[in-house]
């Protein structure tokens, strides 16, 4: 059979708690509720200056200007005002 445990001691807590993991778990714990900023262990370290961007050369930005351009010409988007309070719809009345 198995041995009895001593019931006249908790069984949850250790005798000598981790100080430094205690620290670590409690600074983690204040930046997930946002308490502090952030937690300086899990930051990544700094990377180099950002790539520049210009939107003129970004394929993906020229044909999105370039449909919105179109359907502002013909008429798919029509400004919302008091007069049209919803925007158009693709259904024939």
């Amino acid at each position: 059979m198995s041995e009895h445990k001593d019931r006249r001691f908790h069984g949850g807590a250790p005798e000598h708690p981790d100080d430094d993991e205690l620290q670590r778990r409690t600074a983690a714990e204040r930046a997930d509720t946002g308490v502090t900023a952030y937690d300086p262990d899990t930051v990544p370290p700094a990377t180099d200056d950002p790539v520049p961007y210009d939107p003129d050369e970004d394929e993906i930005d020229q044909d999105i200007r370039g449909m919105a351009a179109r359907q502002e010409a013909e008429g798919e988007n029509a400004h919302i005002d008091r007069d049209h309070p919803y925007p158009p719809t693709r259904y024939a009345e």
